[in-house]
């Protein structure tokens, strides 16, 4: 019995460093280049009351921080309303307009419905205005699953690809170190399925 626990404690533990190194291993960029043409904010659900949320709030944050420190000239705040009445691109630009940025600077995608679609939505708007390259913001846990998106993108999208770089907010204040291990788990083995199965194919990453 004791023989068996041990092999079944093994192979759980095997797996899980699998995923920690496929998470980890996940390229953050396709450029090393220290200025871009806009930053991109990944959108996140604001509170039921419309305020900015805890995650939500930290990535307007550090996106503002990049944009002051002169990484691009502009940003673009990514969401539609895909989790409750508010669209998360404006409430996110607002936030960032209360923190001193000039609404000029501001772009607003608003139709995304999730991640992928940020990206597709965001690459239009930077299509549009001949924009070639991109800091995407978000959090550390949701960065991985943006290179990955990314590099299929580029890939399948040539005509609305672009340069690109992830860059971490800061993890909430209010959040406890289970949580943060809880969101990690959860993205690594959604990002290692992907990369074993890859993306279902749609207009927005057609296979």
């Amino acid at each position: 019995m004791k023989t068996l626990v041990r092999i079944v404690v093994s192979l759980i533990l095997l797996v899980i460093l699998i995923v920690a190194i496929d998470y980890r291993t996940i390229p953050s960029g396709d450029t090393a280049q220290p200025h871009f043409d806009t930053l991109i904010v990944l959108g996140y659900p604001a509170n039921l009351d419309g305020t900015p949320s805890p995650e939500q709030r930290e990535r307007v944050l550090e996106g503002v921080r990049e944009y002051k420190t002169g990484i691009a000239p502009r940003l673009i705040m990514t969401g539609g309303a895909a989790h409750n009445q508010f669209t998360e691109a404006h409430v996110m630009a607002q936030f960032a307009e209360a923190q001193g940025v000039p609404a000029s600077v501001i772009l607003e995608e608003d139709q995304a419905q999730n991640t992928i679609q940020n990206i597709y939505y965001s690459a239009q708007i930077m299509h549009q205005h001949d924009w070639h390259s991109a800091e995407i913001v978000s959090s550390p846990s949701h960065l991985p699953r943006a290179s990955l998106i990314m590099q299929t993108f580029n890939r399948v999208q040539p005509t609305l690809s672009f340069d690109w770089h992830t860059h971490p907010a800061p993890w909430p204040a209010e959040y406890s170190l289970g949580r943060k291990l809880a969101v990690y788990s959860g993205e690594a083995w959604y990002c290692l399925k992907l990369r074993i199965y890859g993306f279902p194919a749609s207009k927005f990453l057609p296979s």
